[in-house]
């Protein structure tokens, strides 16, 4: 009998599994021996599982867990099941290289922190800015201020001098919108931490800003908010928190630009399917939209179960804020990972967009 096998020495070589590796197969009732030799306990396998060893090495390799090297070997030939199983582990492969590319981008922005670090704003810094721009920033990030009473940090609006421009940014944690408008005056060399508005002081700016004025002067830094357009003045104090680094969530590397009107897109979000999720603020329930790229590169709205390919769920609620905020024709879609951000961008306003978080999809898709 022994003539006609593989002793456990030849299927290793042969196959490029260790000899230990094989006894664990054995073990784990992957690839069992043809025969054991019970004087001696030595392992033999027939001709025909020299190819199934080889194809176990290479599962190994892309690191397919045990359950699936049992189905795959274990699979009816015709049957499918061996390419469903390869095909779900492409999948977490994909979802795994998009999560390790968003840390690493996140990484990359920590060591940029480190390396350049942020002064804190100037006391009495006195900036002034187009009222017309002010005004288009303000309402493109509006809608992002967080309203839970346990984060007040993000109760308010970031104003955050960068060289030429000022800098508006909002977030609630599952969103987030940047607008940028051109400032003069006292303006630092590089970007400063900056001063969080509260809300209250936000809506009276936006307010101020409607009274006719061309230019608006504000006076940020010291704890203090001022805004003086004409003769009319509004201030107060800032919230005095430290606020969430943008950096680290809007350093996007897109796979896929899309253009399209935003009204087409807005009335396929609003008239489309959505799916109920428990992923809204602290687990409640939410309305979540999935949006899928056809091979072509058509972006629509999933009705009914999501098709196999690129697929991201976003809350649809966030998604029309998103899609509202500035009222643009045309709006610009930047999407990576199906667990990456979706970026959404107004043409020509090169600082201006709103990041929404992804939501991740149960397995049934």
């Amino acid at each position: 009998m022994e003539s006609e096998l593989h002793s456990i020495g030849e299927l290793a070589r042969a196959s490029g599994l260790g000899v230990g590796t094989l006894r664990y197969y054995d073990g784990a009732e992957v690839l069992t021996p043809a025969w054991v030799d019970p004087q001696t306990g030595y392992r033999w396998y027939r001709p025909g599982q020299l190819a199934d060893a080889r194809l176990l090495a290479r599962l190994r390799r892309v690191g397919l867990p045990l359950a699936g090297i049992r189905a795959v070997l274990g699979a009816e030939p015709g049957s499918g099941e061996a390419r469903q199983v390869l095909d779900a582990h492409l999948r977490r492969l994909e979802d795994g290289l998009a999560d390790a590319r968003r840390e690493l981008s996140l990484i990359h922005a920590m060591i940029d922190q480190r390396e350049q670090p942020m002064t804190t704003t100037p006391a009495g810094l006195r900036l002034t800015v187009r009222a017309e721009g002010l005004a288009a920033a303000l309402d493109a990030v509006r809608f992002a201020v967080g309203a839970d009473p346990e984060q007040p940090s993000l109760a308010g609006v970031l104003f955050e001098p960068d060289g030429p421009l000022l800098r508006l940014v909002a977030t609630d944690r599952y969103r987030m919108a940047l607008a940028e408008v051109p400032a003069t005056g006292d303006a630092p060399d590089g970007p400063v931490a900056g001063t969080v508005v509260p809300t209250a002081l936000v809506d009276a700016l936006r307010a101020l800003l409607g009274a006719g004025a061309a230019e608006v002067v504000l006076t940020l830094g010291g704890g203090l908010v001022r805004a003086e357009a004409g003769e009319h003045r509004v201030e107060g104090a800032a919230l005095d928190f430290d606020y969430p680094d943008h950096r680290v969530v809007t350093r996007l590397e897109p796979e896929h630009r899309i253009t399209l009107p935003a009204a087409e897109l807005r009335a396929a979000v609003a008239t489309g399917a959505t799916r109920t999720l428990p992923s809204g603020p602290d687990g409640a329930d939410c309305e979540v939209t999935v949006l899928t790229l056809s091979g072509d590169g058509r972006l629509t709205v999933a009705d009914g179960p999501a098709p196999e390919g690129y697929r991201l769920a976003v809350n649809r609620d966030y998604l029309l804020d998103a899609l509202d905020a500035g009222r643009p024709e045309q709006l610009v879609l930047e999407l990576g990972g199906p667990i990456a951000p979706l970026a959404v961008r107004t043409p020509g306003r090169t600082g201006t967009f709103s990041v929404l978080m992804p939501i991740r999809l149960p397995e049934s898709g």
